[in-house]
């Protein structure tokens, strides 16, 4: 049945398709099709706008208008769909187009053994415990940063440092992006809600020896700043050659 209520309006032109508001909504109103989020359905939609502060771009706006009354079974009917409702498995399967933003935690970890070439030895087990690992990706309510100690990287750490899981992945939840080329602003927001609300017991940042690298720590602790949380930070420094040669805590008062 049609009513005249508030629903979601999607700017196409403005959208840039990354998945972040498919990420937020509860209930499974959005989807990315053909590189732009789209409504599944009117009934899905409740008007509310819980997904409108995780779009970069600006997209998602509130209009009313005559649509379709929302349907709290039909909700629940997609969330089952998905993998998120009640009755659903516990991995949640999100309604992106990107295989990257499928919330996924692991119970142990697993030996990387090669797929196609047997005469190659495996490498050492992964230490990863989670998906997705991409800062734009990770919703700031994930299950597996609830207490965590998180480890922010720099995208260029993982080629470089050799030890990587062994000596930082291990017990950790993982963050990964480029301060260079990525969305600051979107990514200061994001360890704000992060740090807000997630429980973090410490932050870990680790940068390559660039100068564009650094400010992912300024991300991080404008972040953290901003949540009004004390929560401890290591900055972590590797060398293009994969060595670690700065190694530092910082402490709320020192670094608002």
């Amino acid at each position: 049945m049609k009513v005249t209520r508030k629903i979601i309006r999607i700017d196409e032109e403005l959208c840039n398709g990354c998945g972040q508001c498919v990420l937020s909504c509860a209930e499974g109103t959005l989807e990315i099709m053909d590189g732009k989020a789209k409504v599944v359905s009117e009934n899905l939609c409740d008007g509310l706008g819980a997904c409108l502060g995780e779009c970069p771009t600006g997209a998602l706006t509130i209009e009313e208008r005559e649509a379709d009354e929302f349907d709290e079974a039909a909700v629940e009917k997609r969330l089952n769909e998905i993998g998120r409702g009640k009755e659903a498995p516990k991995v949640d399967t999100m309604p992106c187009g990107c295989p990257s933003t499928r919330i996924m935690s692991f119970d142990a970890p697993e030996t990387r053994r090669p797929a196609v070439a047997p005469d190659i030895e495996p490498v050492s087990d992964s230490q990863l415990s989670h998906w997705p690992v991409k800062i734009r990706l990770v919703p700031s309510n994930a299950p597996f940063l609830k207490n965590a100690d998180v480890l922010v990287l720099a995208d260029c750490v993982p080629a470089a440092y050799p030890d990587l899981h062994r000596n930082l992945i291990k017990g950790r939840a993982v963050m990964m992006g480029c301060p260079k080329f990525d969305d600051a602003q979107l990514y200061i927001d994001k360890m704000e809600k992060i740090c807000r609300h997630g429980g973090i017991k410490r932050l870990t940042v680790v940068i390559m020896d660039v100068p564009c690298c650094s400010g992912l720590n300024a991300i991080v602790r404008k972040g953290r700043n901003a949540s009004g949380t004390n929560i401890p930070i290591e900055e972590i420094v590797i060398d293009r050659r994969g060595r670690i040669v700065k190694k530092r805590t910082t402490d709320m008062k020192s670094l608002i």
